[in-house]
């Protein structure tokens, strides 16, 4: 193996050092065959390779060369296929670059891949037939096909051979390119009638050693008359063409002539050339010889193309030419941007000149449109160097100062020179290390959440987020609940706080009739050392659901007593029968209820009031309505779903007592007469009389009170406060009715006309059970 090093090694003033190696070996080395001795070419010592930690950098997609940084040598890391890697391009070589670190140095490495001979020549066709008429002339040339060997110089197409050479001999004419025409010549005429097909055999031969060749074979059929080949107007045709130019742009015209007439005067243009792609990027008419292009050009793939024409006419004589296309470059390719090495934080007391950065840049344009320049944005304490040729180094170029910018988003642009000018640019992120000199901070001062009743243990509720504007470590924040009691429990049993999330999680389903709110802190503690920390009031609303039903608190349902509301015959339209009263412990729209008749004894008799659950008649009492009314009422809530609770009144429709009494017999049923009623009867009218009176005797002492503490309020020059007249306050909040209901008797000169819901009123059951339930004797509703 012949093996050339050439070494040039030059210190920058910015530290990082660059270098030129080059190397030459043959194609197809086998694997881990050695390339050369980097570390001892360089004067590097091999621990340097390691502790820099060595790496080739490279622009192609493969890589056939490694680096062995244990013996400081160039392997093959592929076998090289010069023929595929560089095809007819002399010389061929591998352009790569070794990266070292801590300090940043560069070196050029170049493998130059010589040739061995391990192509054969070879023809594009296995055969090639001719039609000459008997009547050509001595001398009459037939251009064959040329042969192809991928292989270059020595190992290249050498010689042809022609066998058999009765009639035929071959002539090799080199043109101004180094590329040979291969010609048969007619050096015995031909007799048509002795032979009609001849065969022929083109040898091709290469000068590799041992040789190699390839063979195609010729078959000619002899024809009369034609005796004129076709002759082109010139025998090399030049024309230009700008790279990137659209499909069907004609490219040139060729034009050859025929003497003879009629079918053998008739002249057939096509392209000649084999395995490379011109046939795919031009095509030809083949009557008029004009050339257009049939694929993209791009000057950076093919500079130039050279076109084998061929003009046959019908006799199968033919002439050959030569079209050379050159292409113009236009400025099409950005400037290709490629980080080699960089680092992604630096400590905030870097020194100015400190390598941050380097990068490669590639423009794959000619010329001017290939020059590059690259340049920083002005606004940061970093500045571009140029290395060598496309090779550039970003530098700090002042001190830098974290509490100012912790982060740098530095922008290199790359502009070439050609016009209209292109350029690329990229961006780096570069962060400023610091110390641990900031603690936490909320987004808020303060959070307020809410979270519905009956929720699931471990429901994410919200989440709090505290900021750190150290780095990396220093800003890790953890959250931690700070001990705290909620009603003598501690604040855990209720909620818990993900350390790295931040999200506030229940630990228990809540109750709003038990709880409403409750209050605690979260902790903020980043990861520095010592840690900082800070923290957070955080309160938690707990939102109400419709999970309680209505409850009905009169009219109270037993099963051991009978409760009657009494209605005289004479009552009018809109009589005041009773008020259902319910209450319901939720809060808000889910505890305001609505009253609904469900069913009843007589429909077109009674009506409830939807929002006070009054029950009124609707028409005038007659003799005819039955005294036993049974009544079913629905009181319903607004939640979604709604929840229902359902209460039974019964109502005596009587003027008086006895007839209440013989006619609601009926609804105590299991029970006997027996001899003692008329004794229960006069005890329970005795009770009845001695009850109405007291209520009488208080009612009047209450209303004399009032006024006198009226008449003393209005002497004085205190604030009067208003009085509104008697309803259902919500002295809960909860938007329904009170624990305690105030009702106040107002009797009128005709109590049968009267809305008042009186003991008396509403029959002897009815006063002794509102008063089991602890009604204020001085307190009734009336309704005037």
């Amino acid at each position: 193996m012949r093996r050339q090093v050439l070494l040039f090694i030059s210190l920058l003033s910015l530290g990082s050092v660059f270098g030129q190696v080059s190397y030459s070996i043959p194609e197809e080395m086998t694997k881990g065959s050695l390339v050369g001795n980097i570390a001892q070419d360089l004067g590097l010592d091999v621990k340097r390779l390691k502790s820099g930690k060595a790496r080739i950098y490279t622009r192609d997609s493969e890589e056939y060369i490694e680096l062995n940084k244990e013996r400081g040598v160039l392997l093959v890391k592929e076998p090289i296929d010069r023929e595929a890697l560089c095809r007819q391009t002399t010389p061929c070589a591998l352009h790569f670059q070794i990266i070292l670190e801590n300090p940043m140095e560069f070196y050029t490495i170049t493998v130059q891949i010589t040739d061995v001979n391990d192509n054969a020549p070879t023809f594009e066709k296995s055969e090639m037939k001719f039609r000459i008429s008997e009547s050509s002339v001595i001398g009459a040339k037939f251009v064959l096909e040329r042969a192809v060997d991928r292989d270059v110089g020595s190992n290249d197409l050498k010689s042809y051979e022609l066998k058999p050479t009765d009639n035929f001999e071959l002539k090799l004419q080199s043109n101004e390119d180094g590329n040979t025409n291969v010609e048969m010549v007619l050096q015995k005429s031909l007799d048509r009638e002795k032979e009609e097909q001849i065969s022929l055999v083109l040898t091709a031969v290469d000068g590799g050693q041992p040789q190699m060749s390839g063979t195609m074979q010729i078959l000619i059929t002899v024809l009369d008359a034609n005796d004129n080949a076709p002759i082109f107007a010139q025998p090399t045709y030049k024309t230009t063409i700008i790279e990137n130019s659209s499909k069907g742009t004609v490219v040139a015209i060729v034009t050859a002539s025929d003497a003879d007439h009629g079918s053998n005067g008739k002249i057939t243009y096509s392209i000649m050339n084999t395995l490379d792609d011109v046939r795919k990027v031009f095509n030809v008419n083949k009557e008029s010889g004009e050339i257009s292009l049939a694929g993209n050009i791009d000057f950076e793939q093919s500079r130039n193309f050279q076109l084998n024409l061929l003009a046959s006419d019908d006799g199968g004589l033919t002439d050959s030419c030569k079209l050379i296309v050159e292409v113009e470059d236009v400025n099409d390719n950005k400037p290709d941007i490629n980080i080699m090495s960089k680092s992604n934080v630096i400590s905030e007391g870097a020194k100015p000149g400190t390598v941050v950065t380097m990068i490669h840049i590639e423009d794959l344009d000619s010329g001017e449109n290939g020059k590059v320049k690259c340049f920083s944005n002005d606004d940061i304490p970093f500045t571009m160097k140029m290395s060598t040729n496309n090779f550039y180094s970003l530098v700090t170029e002042s001190d830098l100062d974290r509490e100012r910018a912790s982060e740098y988003n530095i922008t290199v642009t790359c502009s070439d020179e050609g016009i209209p000018s292109l350029s690329s640019s990229v961006t780096l992120t570069l962060q400023i290390s610091d110390v641990n000199d900031n603690a936490p901070v909320f987004e808020r001062s303060s959070y307020e959440a809410y979270t519905v009743e009956n929720n699931t243990p471990g429901l994410s509720i919200f989440k709090v987020k505290a900021r750190d504007a150290d780095w990396n470590q220093n800003a890790r924040v953890s959250y931690i609940l700070e001990d705290s009691s909620v009603n003598g429990v501690p604040v855990s049993s209720y909620v818990s706080v993900g350390a790295d999330s931040g999200v506030i999680h229940a630990v228990r389903s809540f109750d709003y009739e038990q709880i409403k709110d409750f209050h605690f802190r979260v902790k903020a503690q980043d990861g520095g050392s010592p840690p900082l920390s800070s923290n957070v009031s955080v309160k938690i609303l707990i939102q109400d659901q419709n999970d309680n039903a209505p409850q009905v608190l009169y009219p109270v349902q037993t099963g051991g007593s009978l409760v009657a509301e009494m209605v005289p015959r004479s009552a009018e339209v809109g009589y005041l029968v009773t008020k259902v009263v319910a209450v319901d412990v939720d809060s808000g729209q889910n505890a305001w209820l609505s009253y609904k008749l469900q069913k009843a004894t007589d429909r077109a008799l009674f009506e409830v009031g939807l929002q006070n659950g009054e029950i009124r008649t609707i028409r005038q009492v007659t003799d005819k309505d039955t005294v036993k009314q049974r009544l079913t009422v629905v009181v319903e809530d607004n939640g979604q779903p709604s929840r229902s609770a359902t209460v039974n009144v019964n109502v005596a429709v009587a003027d008086s007592f006895p007839e209440v009494l013989s006619e609601f017999t009926d609804f105590t049923q299991d029970k006997e007469y027996n001899d003692n009623l008329t004794f229960y009867l006069v005890l329970a009218l005795a009770v009845v009389s001695f009850l109405f009176i007291t209520c009488l005797v208080v009612i009047i002492s209450v209303k004399i009170y009032r006024w006198r503490q009226s008449r003393i309020l209005y002497q004085s020059n205190l604030p009067v406060i208003p009085y509104y007249p008697p309803r259902y306050s919500d002295t809960l909040g909860t938007g329904t009715l009170p624990h305690v209901y105030n009702y106040e008797v107002c009797r009128t000169t005709d109590s049968r006309k009267s809305d008042c819901n009186f003991l008396i009123c509403n029959g002897i059951f009815g006063l002794l059970h509102f008063f089991s339930q602890s009604f204020s004797a001085s307190n009734c509703l009336c309704n005037e």
